[in-house]
């Protein structure tokens, strides 16, 4: 078994839950998730297993897609409403205001790591030295919000949905845009939707993988490591090449049965097993290898 499976993660569990179940009912040790979900958030956690969990780092990197409900007037430790309350406010926006303090959120901005999050400085995460009663100074990290749109407003309650870059905390999101409407906000529920091609629609609980184990069905939940770089240009050696990328050496245009496009590439061998994801070097005008899989 190797690929990854689309897990919807439920409320109360950690990433690190996930992990530690699955390895139960999967009975394998080689699984790892592909970056952490709040304990109090639910929806889309990719799960790698076998030689997928080379592909752990690769897809930390994708877009994410949130639906989120910014609770106003009300402010927490965590910026979610977990926390410890720190200020309360009347809320007296509008919702031309929401819509507004929204905008200024679209694009690229710069946002600083809360408190309570996994964040390491000076090798000890940031969640640590907040317990401890201790504040540690944050640089600002620049982010992008690819979309975000209001679904809802019901005040004080805000719902929306937001598209962004990897590093996105949604609950900052929430406790920045309650700064700038003055009243002050932080985040009470989230659902993740999407991480790169894998949505919420597609995702199954624990207990249906559970299930699918039982009725001998896991095939059909695993994406294969092809899959998920089905976007990717593919391409073969020529057989006379083979030994080079069974070695995991790198490669030049003329051993290849055409001249790819894009940066990064799927590469085959003669025979049509996949050997593994290259890299285009434009100095050395060859590509290198990035993950192998053979």
């Amino acid at each position: 078994m190797d690929g990854l499976i689309n897990i919807y993660k439920e409320k109360g569990f950690t990433s690190h839950d996930v992990v530690a179940k699955m390895r139960g009912i999967l009975h394998m040790k080689k699984i790892g998730h592909t970056g952490t979900l709040d304990p109090d958030a639910t929806g889309v956690l990719p799960v790698c297993i076998g030689k997928g969990t080379r592909l752990c780092s690769l897809l930390e990197n994708h877009d994410k897609t949130y639906q989120a409900v910014l609770l106003l007037g009300l402010e927490t430790d965590t910026q979610d409403i977990s926390g410890q309350v720190l200020q309360q406010k009347q809320v007296s926006v509008t919702e031309e205001q929401v819509k507004q303090a929204a905008a200024a959120f679209r694009g690229k901005i710069m946002q600083v790591p809360p408190m309570y999050s996994a964040l390491k400085v000076n090798g000890k995460k940031l969640y640590e030295y907040a317990r401890e009663g201790k504040t540690v100074e944050r640089a600002p990290r620049p982010v992008e919000i690819y979309e975000l749109s209001i679904d809802r407003i019901e005040l004080p309650r805000v719902t929306m949905t937001v598209s962004c870059s990897k590093g996105t905390y949604i609950r900052t999101l929430c406790h920045d845009m309650g700064q700038v409407l003055g009243c002050g906000g932080c985040m009470e529920s989230l659902v993740r939707t999407r991480v790169g091609n894998f949505y919420l629609e597609e995702a199954i609980t624990l207990q249906e993988l559970e299930q699918k184990r039982d009725r001998d069905e896991l095939d059909s939940c695993i994406v294969t490591v092809e899959d998920i770089f089905r976007d990717l240009p593919s391409v073969s050696t020529g057989e006379p090449f083979d030994v080079l990328v069974h070695n995991g050496n790198r490669i030049r245009s003329h051993m290849l049965d055409r001249i790819p496009s894009g940066m990064q590439i799927r590469v085959y061998d003669s025979s049509g097993t996949f050997i593994g994801l290259y890299e285009a070097d434009p100095v050395r005008k060859d590509y290198k290898p990035l993950k192998m899989f053979l």
